[in-house]
């Protein structure tokens, strides 16, 4: 009886030091002591500074609650979230299949290439002016300049998974008596799968920094519009809910993509 009580008295504190280390580990996957060494390093810089040039967490707090009673911040986030949602779906759409034909066909290639490394380099904002002269100042302009800050990413990720595609694979498959269809079905959009989704995952961001742009320039509505209003009333905290708005949009959107990649894509070695 004696080494049972003892065994059992034994136990129990390797159960407990087993679950804390358990316990630990969950809480420093999820990366909380990122945002909580962030929220701390911002307090003690905002209690040093003016709170006109670093409002504090709790300040933009406040801010955020003061934008929510009208309901004006949930209406400027579900602009700013629906334009991006369809100029990044539109931009995919259109960029993936150009990429695999792009990859897939040499002339093509030699043909259209360097006027895609030539458009790349110049930024969205650029186009600002000219998408509101051809396209007007509606939703379609901003929509356009999102499909193109997406395009350009997402085209030469497709088009670099399909020319990472071993020639062997190809040939062995064309051997086997695959057509030209059935060699880009089975072969080349399953190899190239991981390149298209990392660069679409890329093109989020690049559509998030296109929309503000717009908005600030030719909109009356959305988080880019908030943010430049607020300039006008020095209101620091409304731009601060603005920056940290956009950066829990982009994160959602993309922790879903990533869920998604993960759930859907699992046989494709996607790489999240």
């Amino acid at each position: 009886m004696e080494k049972i009580a003892h065994h059992a008295v034994g136990h129990k504190p390797v159960e407990k030091k087993k679950s804390f280390k358990v316990y630990w580990k969950f809480i420093f996957k999820t990366g909380i002591l990122t945002w909580i060494g962030l929220l701390v390093i911002w307090s003690i810089a905002a209690y040093f500074s003016n709170p006109q040039f670093l409002p504090s967490p709790l300040a933009t707090l406040q801010g955020a609650i003061e934008l929510s009673q009208d309901g004006s911040l949930f209406i400027y986030m579900g602009y700013s979230f629906s334009r991006v949602l369809i100029g990044w779906f539109l931009g995919d759409l259109i960029a993936i299949p150009l990429g695999l034909l792009i990859g897939s066909n040499r002339t093509i290639r030699f043909l259209v290439e360097p006027l895609i490394n030539f458009v790349r380099f110049i930024p969205p904002l650029a186009f600002i002016t000219l998408f509101m002269l051809w396209f007007g100042i509606g939703e379609q302009s901003k929509i356009f300049l999102i499909m193109y800050a997406t395009f350009f990413v997402v085209t030469i990720n497709t088009l670099i998974g399909v020319l990472s595609i071993s020639e062997d694979k190809i040939r062995s498959a064309k051997i086997m008596g695959a057509s030209n269809f059935q060699v880009l079905r089975y072969v080349i959009i399953p190899a190239s799968i991981p390149y298209i989704f990392t660069g679409a995952k890329l093109a989020m961001g690049s559509s998030f920094m296109a929309i503000v742009g717009a908005e600030m320039v030719a909109a009356n509505e959305g988080v880019g519009f908030m943010i430049w209003n607020a300039r006008l009333y020095f209101q620091t905290d409304w731009i601060f809910v603005g920056l940290v708005v956009l950066g829990l949009m982009g994160f959602f959107m993309d922790r879903l993509f990533v869920w998604s990649g993960k759930k859907f894509l699992k046989r494709y070695n996607v790489v999240s």
